[in-house]
């Protein structure tokens, strides 16, 4: 299992940022993750794999002034 957004996420070998995004319907044009704390790259979400029992924080970014 990994926590997203605090909420519990079946996990399996191999799962990436993007799948998870999918899997939860993230569909924001700015968004930023983090994993276990870590900032990942936008470009890296289709090859970032998440580990087992990681927490995940996904922020959909809003631009405004």
């Amino acid at each position: 299992m990994i926590s997203v957004n605090g909420e519990s996420m079946k996990w399996h070998p191999g799962m990436t940022v993007r799948e998870i995004l999918d899997a939860k319907r993230y569909t924001f044009p700015m968004i930023a993750v983090w994993i276990n704390g870590t900032p990942v790259p936008r470009d890296r979400f289709d090859k970032t794999e998440v580990p087992d029992g990681a927490n995940v924080q996904v922020v959909h970014m809003i631009g405004g002034g």
